[in-house]
């Protein structure tokens, strides 16, 4: 009797001091009477939270010498324990004949609350109690109990006594390891799959639909109005409150310029300016589109037929300091350019106070009139590293679940600074790079461009910056020019775009003592679809599929232990804007059906979830009948020549359907030293011919141009046709190499 008083009483003050929040109390009778509640530890009120919320009598596996703590005594009183050493096999024994009698016990997985604000290392004895036990497993998802002083993130999160907290009670799953795997394996197997539960429920239950400028607000009341958040070269620091008015300011100016739904191009560098801009236009309801300015003008003009740009945003300082009349030029000719100079003269005292008061305010009006989540975010261009660029179309839903997606997997912290010097018009520097710190409460030190290779380490150093995103063309070339002490602040190194190259792993491990995190993905997945993390990392693969993913792997006909990959989630493209009906959203749909994209890629996908790429289907050539993967001939020629850069690309062939071509940068290359270090490899999976040149095409990106690189290659062999020679006699041409 006063147990149930007790309950009642301190469950109306708690809920109404941290305005309680459940959701999906009807999944904890959908469980069932054996169950496992598996939960989040944020912080010391976690147990009083559950013990109170959640319906009947719940037992609590609780750490033994936790459970001797003259605090937590008395409340253990009124509630039943079961005191257990995850690490001792016996404990663990216990436990699971404890759940065969059919009770609701909780158990925190993680074995200590977070010191980050995300989910901690997972024990697999948890795994395997849910999976010996044949216990039905209840995630629980606790939320805002790591804001408060109760929490261990003192010095990391702004700390309030009573923030909002949200208790989410996810539907029930079931544990089954495959019959074949036996001991550790097993254990290991079944720790992996409630890891994975764990980072789905952190996933599924976070705000993400909604808009990229109302997650700029929530961000705005985690980590507080004055806290620094966006720094660029003019090193002068905006914190959320003057982020969120200057883009109110700019959006009222860009308003009487723009139309509503409108796509907007935006040609401007990596800068606070830019972020803003970009801010400004989602905010009136506006499309940015970010113009690719290292293709050319005849790219940016395309991409403005594509997507129906009229209006582009730029600026005279910008196209002064990087030397792009010519490209100004040729825009001015079919668009408008609106240039921020000539904005800043329109904008008056009046305006900036209205500004200020609105973004003081957001909060209470901006939801009222904030759009549907699924509408344009933003509209990125391809590379071109295939051909014609096309308009690639992401919604706020699908740029903000990709970010909460990573968030689930990997910890960041408002303590963290991110250096981001890619390019905002790629959706590596746009989303990860510009999005996610801005969200996340991290400082983002934006650098104009990621080519000064001696100067980006050196302002790594300075910032003290703990986290940072870039390319293998990139990383190789910072890790030559730095200095060992240069990166000594930071966390996470992530790799992206293109293939990272195993010298540029050893280099940056070996300097730097850094492991560098490689992930895969593309604009049309926002782009993550994959990524090593620190606790689940395979050298050699992309990680594993961010949560909510599905994938299928299509068989290629010559291609074994591989296939197709295509790909399905929230954070898939809305669809694309092609050359040959401008302006008009053409949704994904691959053979599998609408929502699937087809990537293109060649995978394999191993039994823990690692996928390994083996190559793009249209870098794949067909020779004698054999599928020859052009990607593995320049691993060969990098492992060859780790210093140089290498590139790969096939001609047409009468007599074997294709030849492969390698260009290569070292100067002493030949054939024979290329088989020759590579002992094993058969001679249909080398190239047929070898040119050394000065450089080789790149994109701005960091990616290589493959149809330069083909141009290239073509003019080449057209020379060698004029002069009487042939690409296919192989004799011959080793000859000429040793003459």
């Amino acid at each position: 009797m006063l147990k149930s008083f007790l309950r009642r009483t301190v469950g109306f003050i708690v809920k109404n001091l941290y305005r309680v929040e459940i959701t999906g109390l009807d999944n904890f009778a959908k469980a069932g009477k054996r169950v496992l509640i598996i939960t989040n530890h944020t912080s010391f009120l976690d147990p009083l939270l559950l013990w109170l919320f959640l319906p009947g009598d719940i037992t609590f596996a609780i750490n033994t010498h936790i459970s001797q703590r003259w605090w937590l005594k008395p409340f253990l009183r009124f509630s039943k324990v079961f005191p257990m050493n995850p690490t001792h096999p016996i404990s663990l024994k216990d436990l699971i004949h404890y759940l065969k009698g059919d009770t609701h016990t909780v158990i925190f997985p993680e074995g200590r609350i977070t010191v980050t604000g995300g989910l901690m290392k997972v024990y697999d004895g948890t795994g395997m109690v849910a999976e010996k036990s044949q216990a039905t497993v209840l995630p629980v998802r606790i939320n805002g109990g790591q804001y408060t002083p109760l929490s261990r993130l003192q010095g990391v999160y702004r700390l309030r006594w009573f923030p909002k907290i949200n208790i989410h009670i996810l539907p029930p799953h079931r544990l089954e390891a495959p019959a074949h795997l036996r001991g550790k394996a097993r254990r290991k197997y079944s720790g992996h799959l409630l890891a994975d539960m764990m980072s789905e429920m952190m996933f599924s239950t976070s705000v993400y639909r909604q808009t990229i400028f109302q997650s700029l607000l929530d961000a705005r009341k985690i980590h507080g109005g004055n806290h620094e958040v966006v720094e660029d070269l003019e090193r002068k620091p905006l914190t959320y409150n003057a982020l969120i008015a200057r883009s109110l300011i700019l959006s009222e100016a860009l308003a009487k310029l723009t139309d509503i739904n409108e796509h907007v191009g935006v040609f401007l560098p990596n800068s606070a300016k830019t972020l803003i801009t970009i801010l400004a236009l989602q905010a009136k309801g506006r499309i940015p589109a970010m113009l690719n300015y290292s293709t050319g003008s005849a790219a940016m003009l395309a991409a403005c037929r594509i997507a129906k740009i009229n209006n582009v945003i730029t600026s005279r300082q910008f196209i002064e300091k990087g030397k792009l009349f010519a490209e100004a030029d040729a825009l001015s000719q079919s668009v408008n350019l609106i240039y921020l100079e000539d904005i800043a003269q329109t904008i008056n005292q009046k305006d900036k106070l209205n500004g200020f008061w609105q973004g003081l305010t957001a909060d209470f009006w901006y939801p009222k009139t904030a759009p549907n989540p699924d509408t344009t975010a933003v509209v990125l261009f391809t590379s071109g590293s295939e051909g014609t660029p096309k308009g690639v179309v992401l919604s706020h839903h699908n740029v903000l679940a990709n970010l909460r997606q990573l968030e689930s997997r990997i910890n960041f912290t408002p303590l963290d600074v991110v250096l981001n010097f890619l390019p905002m018009f790629h959706s590596f520097g746009f989303t990860v790079g510009s999005m996610l710190p801005i969200f996340s409460g991290m400082k983002v030190f934006f650098y104009p461009t990621p080519l000064h290779y001696a100067i980006i380490p050196e302002m790594a150093y300075e910032l003290k910056a703990t986290i940072m995103f870039g390319t293998n063309t990139f990383l190789a070339a910072y890790a030559k020019k730095a200095h060992p002490y240069d990166f000594f602040n930071m966390r996470y190194v992530v790799a992206g775009a293109e293939k990272l190259q195993e010298t540029t792993r050893q280099t940056w491990l070996d300097k730097f003592g850094i492991r560098i995190l490689e992930g895969y993905g593309a604009t049309e997945t926002t782009p993550i679809t994959s990524v090593n993390t620190p606790m689940y990392y395979k050298a050699g693969t992309v990680g594993r599929f961010m949560p909510s993913m599905e994938y299928k792997l299509e068989p290629i006909p010559g291609i074994h232990e591989a296939g197709q990959l295509h790909v399905k989630g929230p954070n898939i493209m809305k669809g694309y804007l092609l050359n040959d009906n401008p302006g008009k959203l053409v949704p994904p749909k691959s053979i599998y059906g609408k929502g699937w994209y087809n990537t293109g890629d060649i995978v394999n996908v191993d039994e823990e979830g690692y996928i390994s790429i083996r190559g793009r289907s249209k870098r794949f050539a067909k020779v004698s009948g054999e599928m020859v993967s052009l990607t593995a001939v320049e691993q060969l020629a990098s492992s060859a020549w780790p210093n140089a850069l290498h590139a790969t690309t096939s001609i047409p062939d009468v007599k074997k359907g294709e030849l492969v071509i390698l260009l290569t940068t070292q100067k002493d290359a030949t054939l024979q030293a290329l088989t020759a270090a590579s002992p094993g490899v058969a001679a249909i999976s080398l190239p047929k011919k070898l040119f050394v040149v000065d450089s080789i095409p790149i994109l701005g990106t960091g990616k290589i141009n493959y149809p330069a690189v083909s141009e290239l290659v073509l003019n080449m062999a057209f020379e060698i046709s004029k002069s009487g020679g042939k690409l296919d006699e192989t004799e011959d041409f080793y000859e000429d190499e040793d003459d």
